[in-house]
């Protein structure tokens, strides 16, 4: 009988502690692996050679609304396909537990505009089988996964449950009796194995205003108290236990940073800052950040950033774009039906307004942003053209062009929206820093316009491989150990004995990031756009081969880590 029941042998292996690559063959039992060195091939149930091959631990991510997809898609696409072993959800505050069974319509309407989930997919593919949180770890764990989920107690249903929906958006203070419900109900959330709290903290008006409810209103989380969010701090603190996510505007208001190093503080656990972001047009943004950041590890403070790495850019077109809310002019004619956006977008008393509050957020200029599918004879000239060349053609202001193209095309038009961060200097300045995450993937949403869930196969394709800014030690650390490590995946992120085998094996000078595709993949008819890997030879997940030559092999063997796959109790004192 084999020691083991997989050896991966002869690979080149990266075991995400920095230290330096080194030949060797990885025995694995019982889904854990046993040992590391030198293993003949007879040892093993099965062999995978691993010979040419880059070996190194599954890749972590730390952002992502996978929770409803999570439902329907169990390789949890895109981030399945791109070397994504584990992630975390229920970011920014926004989840679907605890939820009332007379409140899923509008939990779910909430998710259609902020994270541009369609509600469609969420209606025919969520089960609904639930409450309570419990009872949705309890869902979760029931349903096939081909990645390990550690979950995040989402506040916004926690403070719509006990509030109610129209006080909690309201901002109103809670009560001494809601506060302490509200620590019952996030006790409970932990003891069923959530692993923190997560919040997004924006503006609720004004330049920052960029992620919005449905119905144009502020998240429920945009308006909650310091009060609030320093109880749950607390909680974790006496716990000694969890992390904090907290989705803040990259400019960055020194208040909030005062307020992100008090929860710290407070709790002292680690703290997630995302997103820390270059624009090209203003670097003192990210640097400012960065220095904030340096400053908060010099004082001992647990805050860590997350940084944009991918520049993936937005595909788009006006029946669903929803990332311009930063400028309310463009909120409020980019809110309504289809019909309704049409005919306000078409409205020229409008149009000054639009003219004259051009945003630059999440998009570079919009003169730069490129026409990559007219559905029109009319306009099918303009195929791969900018904004920018289209007005001078025509005459136009850049707004007008380009708003009268949607508009006659049913705002149906394709456009493209480089991102402000194309700057390989600004890339290398926010690499550079040791401890900045990589990702904001944002997998499960804005899936009409986004691809960044490519982005651990873009780190080792353009951060490594073609730009030289990290060795690909440094690389694996960033991308598995560290946020493993702030996340509290126990055991997870590294290549070790008794580690979990969460494993990706690729092909490094082959490896890519394939075009960008429309799938039609969704429950409700609904579509998405994709992009997908091409060099992962394999991916395991608690040793079981979940992709094979980029290909899902339909092994369902992730995990719901509750806790980060500690154990839920504690072993009785000795008497």
């Amino acid at each position: 009988m084999a020691r083991f029941d997989t050896v991966i042998r002869n690979g080149l292996i990266f075991d995400g502690t920095r230290v330096p690559r080194f030949s060797g063959d990885i025995g694995i039992r019982d889904g854990v692996i046993a040992e590391i060195g030198h293993i003949a091939a007879g040892e093993g149930d099965t062999v995978i050679d691993a010979a040419g091959l880059h070996v190194a631990p599954g890749f972590v991510d730390l952002h992502t609304h996978y929770d409803a997809q999570l439902f329907w898609d169990p390789y949890c696409t895109l981030s399945g396909w791109h070397g994504i072993t584990s992630a975390v959800i229920g970011n920014c505050g926004f989840g679907f537990a605890p939820v009332a069974p007379e409140m899923r319509e509008r939990s779910m309407l909430s998710m259609t505009r902020v994270e541009a989930i369609p509600y469609a997919s969420m209606k025919a593919g969520m089960p609904w089988d639930w409450v309570t949180f419990p009872d949705y770890l309890d869902s979760v764990e029931r349903t096939p996964k081909a990645i390990n989920l550690l979950p995040y107690v989402p506040v916004g249903p926690l403070l719509t449950w006990v509030m109610g929906l129209e006080d909690a958006k309201a901002g109103r203070m809670p009560t001494e009796a809601e506060h302490a419900e509200m620590r019952r109900l996030f006790e409970e959330s932990l003891d069923a194995g959530g692993c923190g709290w997560s919040a997004q903290r924006l503006m609720p008006q004004g330049p920052s205003a960029v992620q919005i409810d449905y119905d144009g209103t502020p998240m429920v989380t945009d308006v909650m108290h310091d009060e609030t969010c320093e109880l749950f701090a607390r909680i974790l603190g006496e716990r000694n236990e969890g992390f904090m996510q907290m989705t803040i505007a990259s400019g960055s208001y020194r208040n909030d940073r005062a307020h992100m190093e008090k929860l710290a503080r407070l709790s002292g656990r680690p703290l997630l800052w995302n997103v820390i972001q270059a624009f090209d047009h203003k670097p003192e943004v990210h640097r400012d950040g960065l220095a904030w950041l340096a400053s908060c590890r010099e004082r001992g403070i647990r805050v860590y950033g997350q940084g944009l790495t991918t520049d993936a850019g937005f595909a788009f077109t006006f029946e669903d774009w929803n990332l311009w809310d930063d400028r309310p002019a463009w909120r409020e004619a980019t809110l309504g039906t289809v019909e309704e956006r049409r005919a306000k977008l078409a409205d020229p008393e409008r149009r000054s307004a639009l003219r004259s509050q051009v945003p630059l957020s999440v998009t570079g200029p919009i003169a730069d942003v490129v026409v990559i599918g007219p559905k029109t004879e009319a306009y099918k000239k303009y195929l791969d053209h900018t904004v920018g060349q289209i007005a001078e053609a025509e005459g136009k202001h850049p707004v007008d062009a380009m708003l009268d193209m949607a508009v006659a095309e049913n705002l149906a038009t394709d456009f493209f929206a480089a991102p402000p961060n194309v700057s390989l200097d600004h890339l290398r300045e926010i690499v550079a820093d040791p401890y900045v995450l990589f990702g904001v993937s944002d997998g499960g949403a804005h899936t009409k316009f986004l691809t960044a869930g490519r982005y651990p196969t873009e780190t080792l394709i353009k951060i490594v491989r073609e730009n030289g800014m990290l060795s690909l030690e440094e690389a694996h650390w960033r991308l598995s150990a560290l946020p493993a490590m702030v996340a509290g995946f126990a055991d997870r992120g590294v290549l070790k004995p008794g580690a979990p085998a969460d494993i990706v094996i690729y092909d490094y000078e082959n490896l890519e990031v394939l075009p960008r595709e429309v799938v039609h993949d969704l429950p409700g008819g609904e579509w998405r756009r994709v992009q997908k890997a091409k060099g992962y030879r394999y991916v395991l997940v608690n040793g079981q081969v979940t992709i094979r030559d980029d290909a899902q092999t339909e092994t369902y063997s992730g995990q719901l880590l509750r806790h980060g796959g500690r154990a839920q109790t504690m072993p009785a004192a000795a008497e």
